[in-house]
């Protein structure tokens, strides 16, 4: 008796099935081709970097996520979780030999062991894009309408980006008094869209005094216009600071501009340190509960750590799993979508040459075909391109094999098309491809 191992997959983990992979890919492109039109370009970087590399640039939090291990060589290593933190090396290592300012793009898999839920996994896709060698108003506003832009070139047209400056925070700690639990306390306010003002005020409580923490609730209540939030914000903070003025700029252009829907939030600040000024995150009016499906902010100082060159940064990136979950919820993909257009049906297995001879006329043509392998039913085939959303169907057996024809049959509608020369037979394809668009 044959001993097999049970097929399982770990938390977290999943495998894509064609049509979900399909509908991804075709998601990534639509992504890059709007990465590109911005002038970004592409990088890549390793999955595995030295653990001292990525440990302790995310927050103690991250750090207990990331996936570390000795490799062969004893040395101990770690899957990146994120893909700005290799990106701060690699500019460290690169910058002599890149155009400052520098304008990446990076689409790759990264791993955090953390809790499982909708549309977030223990190994994701992102999609990041950032802008670096200068601090600039203008820098941060291109990040803003890429979101824009990337969301808009997939039919989406209703986000809203809330946005925030973490130096404003930084100044009310000082403030306050309490810079030294700022951290801490950046880490819990990020947390109040999920866990709520109560238990923030429980967490707060245990960390600072009860004036200081009553002074920070105050401040991350947001006002009755941003206009309003951002003066109230001043007002705590101290007074009127570049950080003020760069985020009244940016929201006063993209309120002007009507551009998209933008909301000063001060409970915003992302959880991972190494944030310095903007930070933004990105939701669907659609399916608000799925949480922000674009995040990132300014990082000035993140490349220190590698480099004295001074390389500040600003970017974003689009969470790809929980954005395909989002749109799963109002679209489902249905069954296994198929990139094919055309299917040479066998009829005679003695004709397989000249099967795939069809199939090559057709890709010369541009259009995507193959060849099904087996001599069944006809019936069989057909239901086979069905299932697979396959459109047009070509059909010759020994008759038209003879006479240099194919017979085209649409499957969509079952209309056929009969002995038609090669030539024809492409033209005509191609013609009821266009009347589905």
């Amino acid at each position: 008796m044959p001993s097999y191992i049970e097929p399982r997959i770990l938390k977290g983990f999943r495998d894509s099935l064609p049509g979900k992979e399909l509908r991804k890919r075709r998601l990534i492109r639509s992504i890059e081709d709007t990465f590109q039109m911005f002038g970004f370009a592409p990088i890549d970087t390793p999955a595995l970097e030295y653990a001292d590399i990525l440990l302790g640039k995310g927050g103690g939090e991250t750090d207990a996520q990331v996936y570390r291990f000795y490799d062969h060589g004893n040395r101990e290593v770690a899957l990146r979780y994120d893909l700005t933190v290799p990106f701060a090396r690699f500019m460290a290592t690169y910058w002599r030999e890149l155009e400052l300012p520098f304008k990446r793009y990076h689409i790759g898999k990264v791993w955090r062991g953390e809790n499982t839920q909708r549309g977030r996994y223990r190994e994701f896709m992102q999609c990041d894009f950032d802008i670096v060698g200068t601090d600039t108003m203008s820098a941060d506003l291109e990040i803003i309408l890429l979101i824009r832009e990337c969301f808009k070139q997939l039919g989406i047209d209703k986000i809203t980006v809330e946005i925030n400056h973490r130096r404003i925070f930084t100044r009310l700690f000082e403030k306050l008094g309490c810079q030294d639990r700022s951290v801490e306390i950046l880490r819990l306010v990020d947390k109040l869209g999920k866990i709520g003002r109560k238990k923030v005020e429980g967490g707060l409580s245990e960390l600072v005094d009860g004036g200081q923490t009553g002074s920070i609730l105050d401040f991350i209540e947001g006002a009755e216009s941003n206009r309003a939030t951002i003066t109230k914000m001043e007002r705590a903070a101290g007074g009127h600071h570049e950080d003020t003025k760069r985020l009244s700029e940016i929201v006063s252009v993209l309120e002007d501009e009507d551009i998209l829907n933008v909301r000063v939030n001060p409970s915003i600040t992302r959880g991972l340190d190494y944030y310095t000024g903007l930070v933004y995150e990105t939701s669907l009016d659609d399916v608000p509960e799925i949480g922000s499906v674009c995040s990132g902010g300014r990082y000035n100082d993140l490349a220190s750590l590698y480099t004295k060159q001074t390389l500040p940064g600003v970017g974003a990136s689009v969470g790809l799993d929980r954005l395909i979950a989002a749109l799963d919820e109002n679209f489902p993909p249905g069954g296994q979508s198929s990139l094919t257009q055309v299917i040479v049906l066998m009829l005679d297995c003695t004709l397989v040459g000249h099967y795939h001879h069809i199939a090559s006329a057709f890709r010369r043509a541009g259009l995507r075909s193959e060849v099904y392998h087996q001599q069944k039913k006809l019936g069989s085939q057909f239901q086979f391109a069905e299932k697979k959303g396959i459109p047009i169907g070509i059909i010759c057996g020994e008759d038209e094999f003879s006479h240099g024809t194919v017979n085209v049959k649409n499957l969509h509608t079952r209309e056929s098309f009969d002995n038609l020369p090669l030539n024809d037979a492409v033209a005509k394809a191609a013609e009821i491809l266009r009347s589905f668009q």
